[in-house]
């Protein structure tokens, strides 16, 4: 939840959430040992008293931890809503769950449009990540122009979507550019990122040595990744089934939007427990071991429509995201112990994950490229902002301001970071 501020008026870009979280930073629960909570969202209490001075909010992309919250969150606000049209399909998807999805003014933008939201000119650039339309955005105001990248990464085979363009990024280093507002997730990691598209022979590899049912784990919001092991199920004489209705819901998005391929069948979870163990390549919920997610219920034999039989094997293409080492190496434990296969992205010798967000060279390449006047890192713990500094420091950046949720960064007519400025923090939200 971002908010930048002009003549009077506010914007917010995404609205997300986290979960299975406490209801502070990650180095505070590592102390405190404080209670967690199934979803979390930042504390909108700032912006919910100065709610006739929000013009809108925008949505960068479809992933939770920028869109979960506004079910919870938008009578607060009560502007209306600009994204393209897959993230509104996921957003209306959501909300009709909680029946009110009529109620929201949804705005769908087209790429590389520009829009008047208030006091702010907003306009959509095509970016990379991991599911279809992400967007980056320049936002120009009287005062000055800020480029704010969201999520992304340089990746010339995607998947989803056209591979990475950088004509528009090396457009706005003429653009005077007065601060970039920039990803720091991988920014601790040398090189360039893996591209989506190599995750396909790791994936195909342990497919086919595979005897028995092949169960895969990943995000639900992945769609590259869906797509990738839909055509290895078709490649290898499996049928392809989803466990988790969060992935039937992504998938459903993806067709009703033009981004799932006409010629890659899902079969329904049901049938899938009748089929031949090695006719069988699902993708299941639950990769960071929530405890509700399907993954979870195989692990103990609950599933309701499939069972795992010795010899099966179970895939994590995902990463471990910090805070959830315990429960994924407890979701490891029972697999095993019930001699069903294991395999994780640090065992697998080629590529069987691919992050959505840019590592070290690509930092340098988009801050060389835009050349900003300012370095605003963003989206990681304080060692990833100060990383993603650095990376500006050697791209010949003037100057970089890192802060901590609550502080307020002035970029015009003076540069200042102003320390805890505003309340700040986390919510617990109450599932429907």
């Amino acid at each position: 939840m971002n908010l930048y501020g002009h003549a009077g008026q506010w914007l917010m870009m995404d609205c997300g959430i986290t979960f299975n979280s406490p209801l502070c930073t990650e180095a505070e629960s590592k102390t405190s040992g404080l209670h967690k909570h199934d979803v979390v969202a930042a504390d909108p209490w700032f912006i919910s008293q100065r709610k006739k001075q929000l013009a809108g909010i925008v949505i960068t992309h479809a992933h939770e931890d920028h869109l979960g919250a506004l079910p919870y969150l938008w009578r607060r606000f009560k502007c209306p809503v600009y994204t393209t049209k897959y993230t509104a399909e996921i957003l209306r998807r959501k909300l009709s769950r909680g029946g009110f999805n009529d109620k929201i003014p949804i705005i769908e933008i087209s790429s590389g449009e520009r829009v008047n939201i208030g006091e702010f000119n907003v306009e959509w650039l095509s970016i990379t990540h991991s599911l279809p339309e992400p967007h980056a955005f320049v936002i120009r105001t009287s005062a000055g122009s800020v480029f704010h990248t969201a999520d992304w990464k340089i990746d010339p085979a995607p998947v989803t979507d056209k591979p990475f363009n950088a004509n528009p990024f090396k457009l706005l280093g003429k653009k005077n550019i007065l601060a970039m507002v920039c990803d720091s997730t991988n920014a601790m990691r040398e090189g360039h990122s893996v591209s989506e598209q190599q995750c396909y022979k790791g994936l195909k590899q342990a497919a086919v040595k595979a005897k028995g049912r092949v169960v895969v784990g990943c995000f639900s919001s992945n769609i590259a990744r869906l797509i990738t092991l839909a055509k290895i199920a078709q490649e290898t004489g499996r049928y392809f089934a989803l466990f988790g209705q969060s992935l039937q819901n992504t998938v459903g998005a993806a067709k009703a939007t033009g981004h799932w391929p006409d010629n890659l069948p899902v079969v329904d979870a049901f049938n899938a427990g009748y089929l031949l163990p090695n006719e069988v390549l699902a993708v299941a919920t639950g990769s960071q071991g929530e405890p509700r997610a399907a993954l979870n219920q195989l692990a103990k034999d609950t599933y309701r429509n499939v069972s795992l039989d010795e010899g099966d094997l179970v895939i994590f293409s995902s990463i471990v995201i910090p805070g959830n080492e315990k429960p994924i190496e407890n979701l490891l434990k029972a697999f095993q112990a019930r001699k069903i296969k294991t395999l994780t992205a640090d065992e697998s010798e080629l590529p069987i994950h691919a992050s959505g967000h840019p590592c070290q060279e690509e930092l340098k390449q988009m801050y060389e490229w835009v050349r900003p006047q300012i370095a605003i890192p963003t989206h990681g713990e304080v060692e990833h902002m100060q990383a993603n500094a650095d990376m500006a420091s050697l791209s010949h950046v003037p100057r970089s301001l890192t802060g901590l949720n609550g502080d307020l960064f002035k970029l015009a007519p003076e540069v200042k970071l102003v320390k805890q400025a505003v309340k700040a923090g986390r919510i617990a939200l109450q599932q429907s």
